[in-house]
């Protein structure tokens, strides 16, 4: 052990639902730390009790943890079998079944407690869409120079939860 280094931690963005526009949690304002009240206002939460949010969240995790078990992350063939496989819902598709669940397939990636790749990611999630009766697409690219491959989830052509135009970036190799 080093004597005479003292550690320094940077600190923690503190993750509360702000109860007011310029309120936090306890009733004091804001902090630096803390995120803008306007990204909590209108998006459902799971510490907000909302069920369908739950639920999908819930069937996210045992989705994430079914990749590993299963070994698709190994047996790249099978998983692609098993993803073209997975039957679309007979349930009616609603415009905020995308939005939730690429939410909770981001929360349950954030809890799951390995690094999830973009390929379990895609998986779960198309198979999730599906499940809600969203007819989804797994797609799978890849860019030449400097090389890179990358999966998505595409809804009637667009790309699902994700942060670049990843349709222009990447040539695309597959669809199921």
């Amino acid at each position: 052990m080093m004597q005479g280094s003292a550690i320094r931690h940077r600190p923690v963005p503190t993750f509360r639902m702000p109860t007011s526009p310029n309120r936090g949690a306890l009733g004091a304002a804001d902090d630096s730390t803390s995120f803008p009240s306007s990204a909590y206002e209108t998006r459902p939460s799971l510490a907000q009790g909302n069920a369908v949010l739950s639920s999908l969240f819930w069937r996210a995790l045992l989705g994430l943890l079914a990749f590993d078990i299963l070994g698709f992350g190994r047996n790249f063939p099978r998983m692609h079998r098993f993803v073209s496989n997975w039957g679309i819902s007979k349930r009616s598709s609603t415009g905020p079944a995308v939005d939730d669940v690429g939410r909770a397939v981001s929360y349950a990636c954030a809890w799951y407690p390995k690094r999830v790749l973009c390929l379990q990611r895609s998986a779960v999630t198309t198979c999730l869409l599906r499940s809600c009766g969203v007819p989804a697409a797994l797609v799978m690219g890849a860019q030449i120079l400097p090389f890179k491959a990358h999966a998505w989830t595409e809804v009637q052509g667009q790309a699902v939860n994700e942060r670049r135009p990843v349709e222009t970036i990447y040539t695309i190799l597959e669809r199921c």
